[in-house]
């Protein structure tokens, strides 16, 4: 397994959900930062510098998306993907999602873990 220098924050209310990714990533040789909510989300990306964001949006204390906006005002370059069961397109949201520019978008129930990891690790080499 080689050892990667990227630095994913993984944000999640769901703790077994949040332990899985964890755990997946890091048999990856991935270093994992998590939080359970908005708030603790915004705070770890602000102290760690992730080069990857994957997060809910429905997450208590501060949405998914007000997180991803409070991120991008110190870390333009992170890449934030939403791990969500929510369409975003026509969506309460759509209207912020424009101001954040640059996102994924994958829906939790279409992916296994393997998938998510997978698909992280091409973002990682791209």
């Amino acid at each position: 397994m080689e050892k990667t220098n990227k630095k994913i924050l993984i944000i999640e209310d769901d703790a077994d959900f949040l332990n899985i990714l964890k755990l997946k990533f890091s048999s990856e040789g991935i270093e994992i930062i998590t939080a359970k909510n908005g708030e603790e989300g915004a705070s770890a990306a602000e102290n760690e510098k992730p080069d990857i964001v994957i997060s809910d949006v429905l997450l208590p204390q501060m949405d998914g998306i007000t997180m991803a906006k409070k991120i991008r005002g110190f870390n333009k370059d992170a890449q934030i993907i939403f791990l969500t069961n929510i369409n975003l397109k026509d969506s309460e949201y759509e209207k912020d999602l424009k101001k954040l520019g640059n996102f994924k978008h994958w829906i939790k129930s279409d992916l296994k873990i393997s998938d998510i990891v997978q698909k992280v690790k091409k973002l990682m080499l791209s």
